[in-house]
C-alpha cells in the first residue's frame, strides 16, 4: 500500500498561502478561470486577442466568481508548437502586471514549466504556479518554486506537449502510478521547502479517453497524498470526440464532468467557462449539502 508523505507542511488543509501576503481559502471548491495568451490554444474561443480583450475577459470571470485566473503563454495541447523562454515571457509577462493592476485582489496563477518564466512572473504579480511538467521539463523549476515560497500546481504529464500522445501505456494501474508519482515529487518538494501544493491528474495529459475515465471515477484515491485536488476537464477531447463534435460543443460535457470531479473530491476546477462552473458548484452543493467535499458558504 502507498504512503503519503509523513511531514506537517503537506498535512490535510484546505489554505494556499501565497507569496504577496494573502491566503487562498479552499474550504469550498473553488474556480480558476483560463486566459490564454497564446494564438494556437486547442480552443479558439479561449485565445485573449489584445490588451482590450484580456481585461474584458479577467472582470467577466472575476464577475462571475473565479476565484483564481491562470494566465499562459505556452500552448500544451499535443503535437503544439514549441516557442522560447523569451517569446512566452513577451506574452505573459505584460498581461500578468496589466491584470495585477487592475485587479489588485485577484489571485492569478501563471500556467508555465520554465523556472525563469516563473520568477519573473511572480516579481511580475503572479501567486500561483501551475506547471504541467511537475518539475521535469525545467531542472531548476522546483528549487525556484521553494525560493519563491509560491503554491505549486503540482501535475502528471509524460514527455512533452510536442511526444505526450506517444506515452500513453502504463505498466500498471494508472491510479496507483500517479500516487507514486506524486508521493516521489512530494518529497522532493518538501527538501526544497514548497510548503503549498495542489494536485493535478493532468487529465488529457499522456492519457487516453479510457484512462482520463478512470482516473475521474477514481478520484478520490488520491486523497492518500491529503492534499487539494485540481480537476482541468474544461472542453477537452474525451468529451467531444466521442460524439464527433469540437471543443466549441463541449460545455455540456465540461458541465458533467465536473460535477463527477465535485462528487469525487475536487476542490478547484479549471475552466474556460465561469459561470456555468460556478452554477455546478451551487447546485452539487445544495443537493448534497452534508457532503464532505462540498461545504456551503456560512
Amino acid at each position: 500500500m502507498l504512503q503519503a508523505p509523513q511531514d506537517t507542511c503537506f498535512s490535510p488543509r484546505q489554505t494556499l498561502r501565497c507569496p504577496h501576503g494573502r491566503v487562498l481559502d479552499l474550504g469550498r471548491p473553488q474556480v480558476m478561470g483560463i486566459l490564454n495568451l497564446t494564438p494556437d490554444s486547442f480552443f479558439e474561443g479561449s485565445r485573449v486577442g489584445s490588451d482590450a480583450d484580456l481585461l474584458h475577459r479577467a472582470e467577466a470571470m472575476l464577475t462571475a466568481g473565479a476565484a483564481v485566473l491562470d494566465l499562459g503563454g505556452y500552448s500544451s495541447r499535443p503535437g503544439a508548437e514549441d516557442i522560447s523562454a523569451d517569446e512566452e515571457k513577451r506574452r505573459v509577462l505584460p498581461a500578468v502586471e496589466a491584470v495585477r493592476r487592475a485587479f489588485p485582489e485577484a489571485f492569478l496563477s501563471v500556467d508555465t514549466f520554465r523556472a525563469s518564466v516563473a520568477s519573473e512572473a511572480v516579481a511580475a504579480g503572479a501567486d500561483i504556479l501551475n506547471d504541467i511538467s511537475g518539475g521535469t521539463l525545467d531542472d531548476e523549476m522546483l528549487t525556484t518554486v521553494g525560493r519563491l515560497h509560491a503554491p505549486y500546481v503540482l501535475m502528471h504529464m509524460r514527455g512533452t506537449p510536442q511526444t505526450m500522445i506517444q506515452h500513453t501505456e502504463y505498466s500498471g494501474d494508472i491510479v496507483t502510478e500517479l500516487v507514486r508519482y506524486f508521493r516521489d515529487k512530494l518529497t522532493h518538494l518538501r527538501s526544497f521547502g514548497v510548503r503549498d501544493v495542489l494536485l493535478d491528474p493532468g487529465f488529457g495529459f499522456a492519457k487516453t479517453a479510457a484512462q482520463n475515465h478512470e482516473l475521474l471515477r477514481r478520484l478520490p484515491e488520491l486523497g492518500v497524498l491529503g492534499l487539494p485536488i485540481l480537476a482541468g476537464l474544461s472542453r477537452k477531447a474525451m468529451l467531444y470526440k466521442p460524439f464527433g463534435l469540437t471543443p466549441d460543443a463541449a460545455l455540456t460535457g465540461t458541465v458533467a464532468v465536473n460535477t463527477i470531479a465535485l462528487l469525487n473530491g475536487a476542490r478547484l476546477l479549471r475552466v474556460h467557462d465561469v459561470a456555468e462552473a460556478m452554477q455546478t458548484i451551487h447546485l452539487v452543493s445544495n443537493t448534497y449539502p452534508a457532503h464532505p467535499s462540498l461545504p456551503l458558504s456560512p
